[in-house]
């Protein structure tokens, strides 16, 4: 039976890494993957998925009003579809979430989602929040603190190095705009 996962973690875990090479293996045997990014994130062009360590491929966009189990069952019926993979799913609204529950229960395709937790205040993201409660696997893709402890959260920072504790939820960059930090560190940043 298909399931959804969700693969969570805070910055520079090397999520789309592993999306990625999760995609490879799949096709190394045949078998076709639809991947999946958010429009928002045009950091490596629309429509990219790229690591910090130079892989990257071509990637459907979604964004608020996109329907995913549309778009995947057309797919799905031109080529059939051994994986759906989305990453930064935390921008997935929660009908989105839905129907990627769809594509797994409905239609027998493995979703695996790929995003952070928590945004840079330690609020959970709309798209994670529905993960957490709906999928049927969760795993933590772990990084480090810069005091060896395992980094949970993402504090933004400004061109100094600074913490920015105020601002949208969403504000797209790299390691330029956001530190991995764990819990104890962060809260010492964000209280100044």
């Amino acid at each position: 039976m298909a399931k959804l996962y969700f693969y969570y973690s805070s910055m520079n875990a090397g999520k789309s890494t592993t999306l990625l090479q999760s995609s490879f293996n799949y096709q190394e045997r045949g078998m076709a993957t639809m991947l999946w990014t958010a429009a928002v994130d045009d950091r490596f062009g629309h429509g990219r998925i790229a690591s910090r360590i130079g892989l990257e491929a071509q990637a459907h966009l979604f964004e608020p009003g996109v329907d995913m189990l549309a778009a995947i069952a057309a797919q799905h019926d031109a080529t059939p579809l051994s994986c759906v993979l989305v990453d930064e799913a935390q921008f997935l609204t929660r009908d989105q979430v839905w129907q990627l529950a769809a594509v797994s229960d409905s239609l027998g395709i493995p979703v695996l989602c790929y995003g952070l937790r928590t945004d840079f205040q330690g609020e959970l993201f709309e798209g994670s929040a529905h993960l957490l409660g709906l999928a049927d696997a969760l795993t933590e893709i772990k990084t480090v603190c810069d005091c060896g402890r395992k980094a949970t959260m993402n504090l933004r920072v400004d061109a100094s190095g600074r913490a920015i504790r105020q601002g949208a939820q969403t504000e797209i960059g790299g390691n330029d705009r956001y530190v991995a930090l764990c819990r104890r560190h962060f809260v010492e940043q964000m209280r100044g």
